[in-house]
């Protein structure tokens, strides 16, 4: 309930900026007045506010169309055709596409702060205006409410009442009724979890009062103030930033194992079809040779012992279900998957590659961001925040370097996440999913469960979540500031001249030159979570390294084995 009236908040905040934005965004009546030269500048200015702001929201809902398409594809191709449930699925669906939408709006948030200023470091006509600037701004931050809002709908609501409604349902004894209620009941405990977060969230102090001597009643009245002039920013974002150090620990188990799964997979391949035709072959004739050797000892006409008579059903068990594997493995080699398969397999071999390089430039990116950060922060009380660059970025360079030629950062900012994604799965399928040493579920194509299916989506949505953190941790310039440069006035001696450079845009930038993105604004509000990911980015390029190294190993040593098979031939 506390979320459903947020977001209806939300969405009535973006009406509202949306009216004030027509209203302020074309003052043509009193401008009139003062000739028709400067009334065509204005038209001229809000023609290009239009068409850049329109520009990113195309690529966006481009964007959005290929995300429930992908999702839809993705869940299909997991769920179990016996036991798939429709809810379970138009469940896991949304609350991924959900997730992904809200990482793909990164990019127009950027694109926005980016696209107000020139190369020259000053604002274009169009946002010259402080106003104008914020309302541009303001309609990707309410967006990002109304998101993040449904993110915790779907955590703490959504998915719990449909997971344990189909646990429910195992039990062939209870009405759907009972089914609902005993659903409600365990959910109701995920809900008060939810109030919980916002409630701590709106009321943990930002900022130190300023009456210090005040009473207890006049630093409470000074708490309520704060929520009302914030309108319940500040409960969202803790309530998010904490589902994000879940995100994180599955990062550090999942993410971090299926980086150095992955690609060795795709360069080592799977078995051969034909080859495991002729190994089930020889396996269905030594069962026959051992069935025909039992069978031998009773041709003069003794009855078999016990033992035989059990050995031999077995043997016949066996030989039914080995040549059961031979008819579908025969189907399989004359399917036209299986040839398009063989046919790109060196396709795969160079996908495993690009995959391996990826993680090695995101791995050194990640390293280089945490030891400037190490190296040249303001310390641990303020999150680790770095002022200035001091050390090149790759990844962060990269970035800034696309980032003018829209959208060619969104390109890679997808490639980014569905990297997560696809590397967070290839850990999910290899390991399972567990509780503690308890494996509660495996995940494997057209086979999941719908409980299964509905954890999985948990987790990855809890990746997909961590991965707006990652992507700061990444490129920490690019996340906050976009492409911005502004001008920095200077003094020539000896006759102190007044000089103007360009400089980028960091944290060091005067607060009225560069507009920060409304994702940093949202989500480093507390200086507490910057720190946890601080540390958490350390853990996870040490399991990830670890990973890394010992199934290279394991790989190689595979490799040595197979080419002293094949020189002994």
């Amino acid at each position: 309930m506390i979320i459903v009236v947020y977001l209806s908040i939300c969405l009535m905040w973006s009406v509202s900026l949306f009216g004030n934005f027509v209203s302020t965004a074309s003052p043509l009546p009193s401008i009139e007045a003062h000739g028709p030269c400067l009334l065509q500048e204005v038209k001229m200015a809000d023609q290009s506010l239009l068409s850049e702001s329109a520009l990113g929201w195309s690529i966006f809902a481009l964007v959005f169309l290929v995300i429930l398409s992908f999702c839809w594809v993705y869940i299909r191709k997991y769920q179990s055709r016996q036991e798939s449930e429709v809810i379970s699925t138009i469940t896991a669906i949304c609350a991924l596409a959900i997730a992904l939408i809200t990482s793909a709006l990164l990019p127009v948030d950027i694109f926005l702060v980016s696209y107000m200023k020139h190369p020259n470091g000053t604002y274009k006509e169009w946002a010259e205006n402080n106003e104008t600037r914020g309302q541009i701004e303001d309609t990707v931050l309410y967006a990002y409410y109304s998101l993040y809002s449904l993110l915790l709908f779907c955590v703490f609501l959504w998915i719990p009442f449909v997971y344990f409604y189909y646990e429910e349902k195992d039990d062939d004894n209870i009405n759907k009724c009972s089914q609902v209620k005993n659903a409600l009941k365990y959910t109701i405990g995920f809900i008060i979890v939810c109030a919980a977060l916002l409630l701590i969230g709106a009321f943990v102090p930002l900022e130190a009062p300023p009456n210090q001597n005040g009473t207890q009643w006049e630093k409470m009245q000074y708490l309520f103030e704060e929520l009302g002039n914030n309108h319940g920013v500040p409960a969202l974002s803790f309530s998010i930033s904490s589902l994000t150090l879940i995100g994180m620990l599955a990062v550090i188990t999942y993410t971090a194992y299926g980086m150095s799964v992955l690609p060795l997979n795709l360069i080592k391949g799977t078995r051969s079809v034909v080859y495991e035709r002729l190994e089930n072959t020889e396996d269905i004739e030594e069962v026959e040779h051992q069935m025909e050797n039992i069978k031998a000892k009773c041709e003069d006409g003794r009855p078999l012992s016990s033992r035989d008579r059990r050995n031999l059903q077995e043997f016949e068990d066996k030989l039914q279900v080995l040549q059961r594997r031979g008819r579908h493995l025969e189907i399989a080699e004359s399917h036209c998957c299986t040839k398009v398969g063989s046919a790109l397999r060196p396709l795969k071999i160079l996908l495993g590659i690009f995959f391996i390089l990826f993680a090695l430039l995101f791995v050194v990116a990640l390293f280089i961001s945490n030891l400037d950060k190490a190296l040249h922060s303001a310390g641990i009380s303020s999150g680790f925040m770095v002022f200035g660059t001091n050390l090149t970025n790759p990844l962060n360079e990269l970035l800034l370097t696309l980032q003018p030629v829209f959208p060619l950062d969104y390109v890679l900012i997808t490639v980014i996440t569905m990297y997560f994604v696809f590397t967070s799965m290839a850990g999910i399928r290899n390991l399972g999913i567990w509780f503690f040493w308890i494996r509660l579920y495996k995940i494997r194509p057209k086979r999941t469960r719908p409980q299964a299916l509905l954890f999985l989506c948990m987790i990855l949505l809890l990746i997909v979540l961590h991965t707006s953190f990652m992507i700061y941790s990444l490129a920490p310039q690019y996340v906050m500031y976009g492409s911005q440069n502004y001008l920095l006035q200077s003094p020539m001696p000896p006759e102190n001249n007044t000089t103007w450079t360009t400089k980028t845009c960091d944290a060091d930038a005067p607060q009225d030159e560069c507009t920060v993105t409304r994702s940093y604004l949202f989500l480093h509000k507390f200086w507490f979570f910057s720190t946890i990911y601080y540390f958490g980015n350390w853990v996870f390029i040490g399991v990830c390294v670890g990973n890394s190294k010992i199934r290279l190993t394991m790989f190689l040593q595979k490799c040595h084995r197979w080419c002293n098979y094949k020189c002994n031939l």
